[in-house]
């Protein structure tokens, strides 16, 4: 998570359902260093220690100890520190975690760019988990067959197509054809023509 979300009860709220997190610290949030670990240097990672949060309120909601990690990282030459419930992981894993996070960033924002759900059929919380489970998983099964059929249309092309298609018989592959290297649905004998050029 990114340093927005730092909320110390909520995340001693992931540390008692034996979840872990890695979370960017704010500069302001008060540390005390308890242990040092032995880092190697070489990795990016430029220390890794055990600390306690020292602010009285934030030591009342998250009474445990923390590790935090700082990372150099040599491409953009920026300095990244860590907290994290997690001591058993290397440090260099903890901080490839984080970077990890804009993936899924990206991978949500995508979602919510092409897989628009314009209208929620049901309002309570288990009707809107189980629509946004189904759009995830259409977007799964719909990666899976691009990369099995080896298809050069991106994901969003592919849905397109679909979507056209969804109640004709047409086998997926007819379907996915491409057609002057443009991915157009393929009219089926049975539908009218409305304009013959």
């Amino acid at each position: 998570m990114d340093r927005g979300y730092v909320d110390c009860e909520r995340l001693y709220g992931f540390t008692l359902r034996s979840a872990f997190f890695v979370v960017r610290t704010k500069s302001n949030v008060l540390l005390q260093r308890r242990y040092s670990h032995a880092v190697d240097k070489t990795t990016g990672v430029r220390s890794d220690h055990t600390v306690i949060l020292t602010a009285i309120d934030s030591a009342k909601v998250y009474p445990n100890a923390l590790r935090r990690v700082s990372y150099l990282d040599v491409e953009t030459g920026k300095r990244f520190k860590f907290l994290t419930n997690n001591f058993t992981l290397p440090a260099l894993t903890i901080a490839h975690i984080y970077k990890c996070r804009w993936q899924v960033e990206l991978f949500f924002q995508w979602i919510k760019q092409h897989l628009r759900i314009k209208a929620f059929f049901g309002t309570s919380e288990n009707a809107v988990k189980t629509q946004i489970r189904i759009v995830v998983s259409v977007y799964v099964l719909v990666a899976i067959i691009r990369k099995r059929l080896s298809l050069p249309a991106s994901l969003y092309q592919i849905l397109q197509i679909l979507s056209g298609t969804l109640f004709e018989k047409t086998p997926i592959l007819q379907a996915l054809q491409a057609s002057d290297s443009d991915f157009e649905v393929l009219h089926s004998g049975n539908q009218l023509i409305l304009f013959d050029f």
